[in-house]
């Protein structure tokens, strides 16, 4: 199957003229006067009209699986605010289901799954997923592609092996990720077997969302901050480079975009470990750090804290200007340091594009 996804995404390259796509002008090392922009999260509750259509769905798995309705919520930021990129509207779990485990969202608490918090419960866990579940997915992909304006990238994505196992351990999130900590530390090779898994799984996944129209990858790792410096290594930097190497070794030019939320000062290793094109970088990366150690090897993503798009007003300019002055000297594609949250009023999202659209650097 994997050999009939790739052809597939080969074919539609060769037989596209791509139009020039600033946002994967930067990833692919050519600097923007005015940085390509997009928020994460940015199909979501902060819109009316995605609210409209959540309650139309149902359940949030619903949503994501029913390709009309899935397609149509990732178009709706790109009506209002014409972003330079859209992102499949889709969630981290899904190669947790596809890999058969119960996964569920509960109004108000969250994902659950069965938990996966001793030895015994991973020998249970299947090795390779049923992509038939994602087809939804795939199918999604290929209606926005179909209807987005060839200007604007698509991206595709999944949860990093970490912040994935997180949750299949727990059984929902936590706010310090201890279950897995822990595990990781009392039973390293059941936990090992894990990660190993989700990181199989998650390739065949990105080649299928490539395979499907998507231009760039993402991968999330929501939770990799709450690691230690050895940790981090073993459980988030390595499992990404594995996932980056399988992508490449199908398709050599896929663009992928890191975030290992909350990394620090362990960054500039991330980046030169894993071979990502561009890491997403949060509000609290160090300015300094990040251009001279990060953006003199890659594109940056961020950083704008998401509360100082709440705020609005001369604190949201503020905001936004202090990611243009430290970073727009460099390849930048300008975002949040995190997702939209739900309570962010759209005027604030139209002042923060007003304000980046109007920055113009000398090249």
């Amino acid at each position: 199957m994997t050999i009939i996804v790739v052809d597939q995404y080969r074919k539609r390259r060769l037989t596209q003229t791509p139009p020039v796509k600033p946002f994967l002008e930067v990833l692919s090392g050519r600097r923007q006067p005015v940085p390509p922009l997009w928020m994460m999260r940015q199909a979501g509750r902060y819109l009316p009209e995605y609210r409209e259509v959540r309650a139309k769905a149902g359940g949030f798995l619903d949503l994501c699986f029913t390709p009309e309705l899935a397609a149509e919520v990732t178009l709706q930021p790109i009506r209002r605010f014409n972003f330079d990129a859209a992102i499949i509207f889709s969630d981290i779990l899904v190669v947790p289901y596809a890999l058969g485990r119960d996964v569920r969202f509960e109004v108000g608490e969250g994902p659950r799954l069965d938990p996966l918090d001793t030895p015994d419960k991973v020998g249970t866990l299947a090795s390779t997923g049923d992509f038939t579940k994602l087809e939804p997915v795939f199918e999604a992909l290929r209606r926005v592609r179909h209807e987005l304006d060839p200007k604007i990238a698509l991206i595709g994505f999944c949860g990093a092996p970490w912040t994935v196992a997180t949750y299949m351990v727990a059984g929902h999130g936590t706010p310090d990720q201890a279950p897995a900590r822990m595990m990781a530390y009392r039973h390293p090779e059941a936990f090992a077997q894990i990660i190993d898994t989700i990181v199989g799984n998650s390739i065949h996944y990105l080649l299928g969302q490539l395979a499907a129209g998507a231009d760039v990858l993402q991968i999330f790792d929501t939770w990799a901050g709450v690691l230690p410096p050895c940790e981090f290594q073993r459980w988030s930097v390595e499992p990404t480079r594995r996932i980056v190497q399988g992508v490449r070794r199908q398709v050599p030019d896929a663009k992928i975009i890191g975030f290992p939320r909350g990394a620090g000062a362990l960054l500039p290793g991330y980046v030169e470990a894993t071979g990502v094109d561009a890491v997403s970088i949060d509000w609290t990366a160090e300015p300094s750090l990040i251009r001279e150690k990060v953006q003199s090897r890659v594109a940056v993503q961020g950083n704008l804290d998401p509360l100082v798009l709440i705020t609005g007003g001369d604190a949201l300019d503020r905001g936004v200007d202090d990611v243009l002055v430290n970073f727009a000297g460099g390849r930048l594609i300008f975002n949040l340091g995190h997702g939209i949250q739900p309570e962010t009023p759209i005027a604030h999202v139209e002042q923060m594009v007003k304000r980046v659209r109007a920055y113009k650097a000398s090249l």
